[in-house]
């Protein structure tokens, strides 16, 4: 199993801690989320780790050279031109191996979900891709068929919705909570990289052919810390977890 942390973004949601740092090094508990989610990757037997830079990426590229590791890591490099979600990772396509599957986990993740049963159902139901996702209140949500397929994505805020095929009244709302698995041949699926574009999206085009099924957690083995209100609650919270 490989990964990649999608740690370029800009971090404004967590302003202003994150004017003078990247998003990927502040800390919980006194810990960088970048090394909490390299740890939780390694414990799993992750082998090689893929991380995407861009706000303050020297900083991160230090942090990551002065450190010994317990896998791989391996730097994509988006100083040039911060890409989103699918462009950075169509970017790092030649930095993985072209025959194991990719472990996708946001680096404003913290997360105690039992991701080798993730992977297990990931192999299992024979998925493209499987989404983590959880029923919880969001302001966006995926939506699935009786067969657990993606088949729609739903903006509560502004009413749009995208669907893979016609919209369809019966369908089930769930979270996604910004991890996925999924098959190499995934990234030959991706449009080029030579302008930013989001994964979303790409999941809805590529399951009109293919099945994109999902993983459900429970909602006290994650949480999202992208702003400094949800930072500070989740220090109990990661302290709990690692005990």
């Amino acid at each position: 199993m490989q990964a990649f942390i999608p740690a370029a973004g800009l971090g404004t949601r967590l302003l202003p801690l994150t004017e003078h740092r990247p998003k990927a090094l502040v800390e919980v508990e006194g810990v960088p989320l970048l090394k909490i989610a390299i740890n939780s990757l390694s414990r799993i037997g992750v082998s090689k780790i893929v991380i995407n830079v861009h706000h303050f990426s020297d900083m991160i590229v230090n942090y990551l050279t002065q450190q010994s590791w317990p896998t791989e890591i391996l730097i994509s490099d988006e100083t040039d031109l911060l890409l989103d979600t699918g462009g950075g990772l169509k970017k790092a396509e030649p930095l993985f191996n072209p025959t194991e599957p990719i472990l996708i986990h946001n680096v404003d993740v913290l997360s105690g979900m039992d991701l080798p049963s993730m992977v297990q159902l990931h192999r299992n139901n024979g998925n493209l891709v499987t989404l983590a996702v959880s029923d919880r209140e969001t302001s966006r949500y995926l939506l699935f068929d009786s067969k657990q397929q993606l088949i729609g994505w739903y903006n509560r805020r502004t009413g749009e919705a995208k669907w893979v095929d016609v919209p369809t009244p019966t369908f089930t709302p769930l979270a996604f909570s910004g991890i996925a698995i999924l098959e190499p041949q995934v990234l030959s699926l991706l449009p080029p990289c030579n302008k930013p574009y989001p994964i979303i999206p790409c999941y809805l085009r590529i399951a009109q052919k293919h099945r994109i099924g999902y993983f459900l957690h429970q909602l006290d083995e994650w949480m999202d810390v992208g702003t400094p209100q949800r930072l500070s609650q989740a220090q109990s919270w990661y302290h709990s977890l690692q005990k």
